[in-house]
């Protein structure tokens, strides 16, 4: 035994964990432990008194966050392309709105684009439609036109409210013109110049006898009013073509309802 001990101080001498600098990695230091400690306490305390200052409902508040406030850090597929796409409209239309300011490429033209798209407004249309119904002598004429009337008049009606639900502002910071005021046309989805359009030319290829060119140009009309409204900066491209969509929709509601002969005299006749 006496032999051992002399033996185990030399082995504990020559072990190199036993140098100073070695200490810390077997043995945490004690300031570091009590530096440590109490930085522990005093955020304890910290998030007990915060705790205590908060109301009851501003905790609840806190535990049941709404998923939209949180981060996601993995969206979905749809979120992703979704996103893509109307980043997509956005840049496409702008690019397509040379006419949008006097300074912009095409901005001479912007006169007769504003032009074109006052032919799709809903304003001359129903004060047309009203001379003409005025004049107008037959039967079948006036159940055409009390029917077109109606579908001028629904189709301000639709437009306004959809575009009071989406609330969309255009590619550029436009203001809307007098007539557009009037008839509600304040924001960008839908566009209400295409969905008339797209409802007129449809409604006039199908209850009025035109010849072949003459159809054709009221397509090519119905087309160059849509990206006449792009041009100026007022739409999106998506805009206008949810408008066409919305426009023939309102088509086929009309079929719908269509009014007959007796019906449109009893009209007239009250007015």
């Amino acid at each position: 035994m006496p032999a051992s001990q002399p033996r185990a101080r030399a082995r504990d001498r020559n072990n190199v964990l036993n140098r100073a600098e070695f200490l810390s990695l077997n043995q945490p230091l004690k300031g570091n432990q009590e530096s440590r400690s109490s930085s522990r306490k005093q955020s304890s305390q910290a998030g007990a008194a915060g705790a205590q200052n908060t109301n009851p409902k501003e905790r609840r508040q806190s535990q049941q966050l709404p998923e939209e406030d949180c981060m996601q850090l993995n969206p979905s597929f749809k979120g992703i392309a979704f996103n893509s796409l109307l980043a997509i409209d956005i840049c496409m239309s702008k690019r397509l709105g040379v006419c949008a300011n006097r300074a912009s490429s095409w901005g001479g033209a912007r006169s007769m684009i504003n032009l074109l798209g006052i032919t799709g407004h809903g304003i001359p249309w129903i004060a047309g439609t009203l001379i003409c119904l005025v004049k107008s002598s037959t039967l079948a004429g006036q159940e055409v036109l009390m029917n077109l009337l109606l579908a001028l008049l629904l189709d301000i009606m639709i437009v306004a409210g959809l575009q009071k639900l989406a609330k969309r502002k255009g590619p550029y910071d436009i203001n809307p013109g007098l007539l557009d005021y009037l008839t509600m046309d304040t924001y960008a989805f839908p566009a209400g110049h295409a969905s008339r359009v797209a409802m007129l030319s449809k409604f006039f290829l199908n209850h009025l006898v035109l010849a072949i060119p003459l159809r054709i140009l009221l397509v090519l009309w119905a087309l160059c009013v849509g990206l006449s409204r792009v041009m100026i900066g007022r739409h999106h491209i998506t805009d206008v073509l949810s408008g066409f969509v919305f426009g023939y929709l309102q088509f086929r509601l009309v079929e719908l309802i269509w009014m007959s002969s007796n019906t449109c005299q009893m009209l007239i006749s009250i007015w």
